[in-house]
């Protein structure tokens, strides 16, 4: 469990670094762009690491349960996760999903925790998931001051059409069920889909 908070406190840590805008600058300007998006990433990627060797030795031990969830919140779980996927694919294919969500990868991301902390009601889900899930909205908030503070009075463009929105909906789903079928069971170890 400890590798896990460790594993949370860096990858969470590092990317909560970056709403404080004044150290962060401060950090661009005294070393670069360049190297400060090297290290950003290395911690990263370190403190992602961390968390994943730390959730696998935790279920390795046995789950600690909090709450037996519903059978049928696993259901709920899949259709949220559908959404999640595609709201993950309409930040890189702007529509009006983007335009009207404004960050859709932060809005994938809460449901993608909150999809999961349904599903699972052991510590180590929740403290993971609500983690995640904590951060989501705590990084959505500070985007949205940090849109007020800059907004101007020029023209806003308009969204794109519906067209990137069908490519978001069927490639979303395309990778939802890749993913839960295929792909989970064989990356993290547990079925996505129950029954099969």
């Amino acid at each position: 469990m400890l590798l896990l908070i460790l594993g949370l406190a860096v990858f969470i840590g590092t990317h909560a670094f970056t709403m404080a805008r004044g150290p962060r600058e401060a950090l661009i300007g005294r070393f670069g762009e360049g190297p400060y998006k090297g290290v950003y990433s290395l911690v990263s990627l370190a403190g992602l690491v961390l968390l994943g060797i730390g959730y696998d030795a935790y279920r390795a031990a046995g789950y600690i349960p909090v709450w037996d969830p519903p059978r049928w919140l696993g259901h709920v779980s899949l259709l949220l996760m559908l959404a999640a996927f595609i709201l993950f694919i309409s930040a890189y294919v702007p529509g009006r999903i983007k335009a009207t969500l404004k960050h859709p990868m932060l809005a994938g991301l809460k449901v993608w925790a909150l999809a999961h902390l349904l599903a699972n009601g052991d510590l180590g889900s929740m403290l993971l998931f609500g983690s995640f899930l904590a951060w989501g909205v705590a990084a959505r908030i500070n985007v949205k001051h940090r849109s007020i503070a800059s907004q101007h009075l020029g023209p806003v463009a308009a969204p794109a059409g519906l067209r990137n929105d069908a490519i978001a909906v069927v490639a979303g789903t395309v990778a939802f069920f890749a993913f839960a079928i295929w792909l989970h069971p064989w990356l993290i170890g547990v079925k996505a889909v129950p029954g099969r």
